[in-house]
């Protein structure tokens, strides 16, 4: 494992990290915790584990993308020979045998830049929004367009593309792998345990921002590149149904205010036959609603999970939308993207919330 590193970052995240920096510590691996203006103790417990810590100067603009680019500058300081390093969230903790999986398959396969695995939410029955967390990092195995926070990468590979993009706040992932595809590198996920992760997420108030997030980083990545990126599909549909279904409920009560309004004849006729069509319209949502959790039935436990999946899914796309139009905002402001948390700042043990 002697041409293996790894880069962890982190803010605020307790026994998460003290976890996560275990299950890497004491392998032969140099190991870099990057930190975010923790108050919990965190730069103290990872060097007193053993790891290389860099505090980032939040003065400057902050990111996931940018602490991972100065973990990496720290890592070849002081291991300028290694040829493969595993990126980890610092609320993650690395399954025993993934590194040295991962490290199988990029020293087997030249093509491969990035190799992930399954990474699953620590406590799934703690909320319906950790298990929907856990159902979405379930991706099928094979060559995929990106990765997630963890994974292990080609160091010539990462270099040769100029690393993570630090000026996206969410999504940096995806963009760094769209370009490493571009580039001609492929991005590998695999059948094999890689992380344990706690999301923490037991209040709606949280998802919603993770789901703001997710539709900033989306709008920011397509925008990026344009028809050919990742994530245009996804700003659509968001779009699709928080904007066209919310404009047609907004037209439907017109025309029946004007119906109610209209004397007999042709024209309340007409108005009867457009309500008609808006009411079909009306119940687009709860169809779809119902077909996605028709869908994801066989991949959940129960019945209760897969309503949760539909119903979450399809109210997502208005907290997306407020993501994208948060991303126009900055952009016309000509301010940096921004950070978008969705759990709290304060350190939490990692025991089951009750």
């Amino acid at each position: 494992m002697s041409d293996v590193g790894v880069i962890a970052i982190g803010r605020n995240e307790g026994e998460r990290l003290r976890h996560c920096l275990a299950s890497v510590a004491g392998r032969g691996m140099p190991v870099v915790y990057v930190d975010s203006a923790s108050t919990d103790g965190s730069v103290e417990l990872a060097r007193s584990m053993g790891a290389e810590v860099v505090a980032l100067d939040m003065s400057r603009p902050f990111s996931a993308a940018r602490a991972r680019n100065e973990g990496f500058e720290r890592l070849m300081q002081l291991a300028p020979a290694l040829r493969f390093v595993q990126f980890v969230d610092g609320d993650c903790e690395m399954v025993e045998g993934w590194v040295e999986r991962a490290r199988r398959e990029l020293e087997s396969r030249s093509e491969v830049a990035v190799v992930c695995g399954r990474r699953r939410e620590r406590f799934p029955d703690a909320s319906v929004y950790n298990r929907l967390a856990d159902l979405e990092w379930d991706t099928p195995v094979g060559e995929a367009k990106s990765c997630g926070g963890d994974a292990m990468m080609r160091v010539e590979a990462f270099r040769s593309v100029g690393g993570f993009d630090a000026a996206v706040a969410a999504g940096e992932e995806p963009e760094l792998c769209q370009r490493l595809r571009a580039a001609g590198h492929k991005v590998l996920r695999v059948d094999a345990e890689m992380s344990l992760h706690d999301s923490a997420m037991l209040r709606f108030g949280q998802w919603w921002k993770r789901a703001v997030r997710s539709g900033y980083g989306a709008m920011d990545v397509a925008t990026r590149f344009g028809g050919q990126g990742l994530f245009v599909k996804q700003v659509q549909s968001a779009r699709t149904w928080a904007v066209g279904w919310s404009g047609w409920v907004v037209a439907l009560v017109l025309l029946v205010v004007m119906h109610q309004i209209a004397a007999a004849g042709s024209i309340k006729r007409i108005l009867s036959w457009a309500i008609l069509f808006g009411l079909i319209v009306l119940a687009a949502l709860p169809l779809q609603m119902v077909r996605l959790a028709l869908r994801v039935r066989p991949r959940v436990p129960d019945w209760k999970t897969a309503a949760a999946y539909g119903v979450l899914t399809m109210i997502g796309k208005w907290a997306n939308v407020a993501g994208q139009h948060q991303y126009r905002r900055d952009r016309s402001a000509g301010r940096n993207t921004r950070l978008i948390e969705y759990k709290s700042s304060c350190a939490t043990p990692i025991t089951k919330p009750t």
